[in-house]
């Protein structure tokens, strides 16, 4: 049994490797890198609808999860995002995803579901900011006269 403190970092890890395969792709597609985009080994043309918008918040929402800031909206957008290419590309060659070639879709889509519901983990910049604004200032000394 993993002891329950594990859960946090776990959690983090998970995050940050989910946000930084994302974030490849997205690299990918906008900047040629890393073999270009999956469909023609290129960057894709900006503002090319849907391919460049999907690589826009690939990118976006990978660097945003990836650190752990706005990670809940974030994940959820990339969750959308990857719902949207499910439906939209690979659903209509086939409804299982090994027959429609959208396994990466469905994983990346509920992976980022996960992460929205169970938030960022112990390790994020949202624990961080949100600490620090929440914590109470420490009480100044009291000013006593002998």
């Amino acid at each position: 049994m993993v002891p329950a403190r594990l859960n946090g970092p776990a959690l983090s890890l998970f995050r940050m490797v989910i946000a930084l395969l994302f974030l490849c792709h997205g690299t990918a597609s906008l900047f040629g890198v890393l073999g270009g985009n999956q469909m023609s080994g290129k960057a894709l043309p900006a503002g090319q609808w849907p391919g460049w918008w999907a690589a826009l918040i690939q990118l976006v929402c990978g660097v945003l999860v990836l650190v752990g800031l706005v990670t809940r909206p974030a994940a959820l957008l990339a969750s959308g995002s990857m719902a949207y290419a499910y439906f939209v590309v690979h659903q209509p060659h086939g409804l299982l995803p090994l027959r429609n070639g959208g396994e990466m879709a469905a994983l990346f889509c509920w992976a980022f579901v996960l992460i929205a519901v169970l938030g960022p983990g112990a390790w994020a910049l949202d624990r961080m900011l949100w600490r620090r604004h929440v914590l109470p200032a420490p009480p100044h000394p009291a000013h006593h006269s002998a």
